[in-house]
C-alpha cells in the first residue's frame, strides 16, 4: 500500500492494487464534515494517482464513525466572526454539499465502507457513492428533523433516486436510524458484513471492481447516472459510448479471453 501525501491532516489517501482509499480521520468530531474534512476530501479526490481504478470512502478506526454529519459548531464560529445566521448557514451548507457533490461526480467507481454511524450529511456522503457496504454494527440515518432542519447536502436529489419518493419521504419524516437489515431491505446499502468479515468483504468487492475494464465501467456509470433519459435517448448515448469501448485494450482482451475460454485480465486501458 502506498500512502499519498496530502496537505490535509483530516483526511488520508492510500493506493493499493488500483484501489484508492480516502479515509476521514478527524476523531475529535467523529469525522463530521468540518471545513478541514471537506477540504481534505476534495484534495484527495483531486490527487488520485493515475493507476486508480476504484475509490473507497471510509472513516478511521479512531473516529468511531463513518461521518457524524455536518459541522454545526462552524455556524456558531462564523457568527462570532460577524456573519449573520443566514450567511453562516449558507456558507457551511454549501461547503458540505459541495463535498458530497464531488464524491457523487467522481468519474471512477466509488464504494462507501460504512464502518460506523453515517448520520445526516454523513448519510448523504455515503449514498453519494455508487455502492455501499455496511458493517453489521453500523447504521445510516437522515435525521435532520431531530435538530429541526430540512434536508441538505444533496439528499433531496440522492435519496429519492436511491429508494423512491415514498420511502425517502418516510425516512426524512421519521428520522429512522437504519440498522443493517432495514438498510439492506430498503436498498440504502448493497451489502452487509459482520465485523470479522467486513475487511475481507470490502477487499473482495473492490478487487472485483478494480480488476474490471475501468473505461467501460466509468462509461457505464455515466450512462446509469443520466437524468431521466427516454429509452431512445438512452440507446443513442449507449451507442456513442460503445463506439469508444470497441477501441479499448480491455475490449480486445475481453474478446480474446472469451474465445480462449479463460478469465480476462483487464488492465484498465
Amino acid at each position: 500500500m502506498t500512502e499519498v501525501e496530502l496537505d490535509s491532516d483530516a483526511v488520508r489517501l492510500a493506493l493499493d492494487d488500483g484501489v484508492a482509499t480516502v479515509t476521514l480521520d478527524a476523531p475529535a468530531v467523529r469525522n463530521a464534515l468540518t471545513v478541514e474534512v471537506t477540504a481534505g476530501v476534495r484534495e484527495a479526490l483531486g490527487s488520485l494517482p493515475d493507476e486508480t481504478r476504484c475509490v473507497v470512502l471510509r472513516g478511521s478506526d479512531e473516529a468511531g464513525a463513518f461521518c457524524a454529519g455536518g459541522d454545526v459548531n462552524a455556524m456558531l464560529e462564523l457568527q462570532a466572526d460577524a456573519m449573520t445566521l443566514p450567511e453562516a448557514v449558507d456558507h457551511v451548507v454549501r461547503d458540505t454539499a459541495d463535498c458530497v457533490r464531488r464524491v457523487y461526480e467522481c468519474d471512477l467507481p466509488t464504494v462507501a465502507a460504512i464502518d460506523g454511524p453515517a448520520v445526516g450529511a454523513g448519510g448523504a456522503l455515503a449514498i453519494a457513492c455508487d455502492l455501499q457496504l455496511l458493517r453489521e454494527d453500523a447504521s445510516v440515518g437522515f435525521g435532520f428533523r431531530r435538530v429541526g432542519l430540512a434536508v441538505d447536502s444533496g439528499l433531496s436529489y440522492l435519496l429519492p433516486r436511491l429508494v423512491g419518493r415514498n420511502v425517502a419521504m418516510e425516512l426524512v419524516y421519521t428520522g429512522e436510524k437504519l440498522g443493517p437489515e432495514r438498510a439492506l431491505e430498503l436498498g440504502v446499502v448493497n451489502r452487509v458484513a459482520d465485523e470479522d468479515e467486513f475487511e475481507a468483504e470490502l477487499d473482495a468487492l473492490t478487487a472485483r471492481i478494480a480488476g474490471g475494464p475501468t473505461k467501460a465501467l466509468t462509461a457505464s456509470k455515466r450512462l446509469l447516472r443520466r437524468p431521466d433519459d427516454s429509452i431512445e435517448a438512452a440507446i443513442e448515448h449507449e451507442a456513442s459510448a460503445q463506439a469508444v469501448m470497441f477501441g479499448t485494450d480491455d475490449h480486445a482482451e475481453g474478446v480474446e479471453s472469451f474465445m480462449s475460454r479463460r478469465e480476462p485480465e483487464f488492465e484498465g486501458t
